[in-house]
């Protein structure tokens, strides 16, 4: 049986999905999310958090940071 996105079973064929979709909406079978364990907010600020510390830097902290991942990318 196949799953979907984050691991939830569902029909392999197109009619036993239908099916399905049919019982969740009708409310016989309940619609099971299953959480991946993260906190919502801090999903929400970590897609910001690097642009946002970039925004508050100077320019030339940023200079640093740059010269400084650059030389540890090409030291191998």
């Amino acid at each position: 049986m196949p799953t979907g996105p984050k691991g939830q079973k569902r029909p392999a064929d197109v009619i036993g999905n239908a099916v399905r979709v049919m019982r969740i909406a009708t409310g016989e079978e309940a619609d099971e999310i299953v959480e991946d364990g993260k906190d919502p907010a801090a999903k929400a600020l970590g897609a910001r958090g690097g642009k946002k510390s970039a925004e508050n830097m100077t320019p030339e902290r940023r200079a640093e940071i740059a010269k400084k991942a650059a030389a540890k990318r090409w030291s191998k």
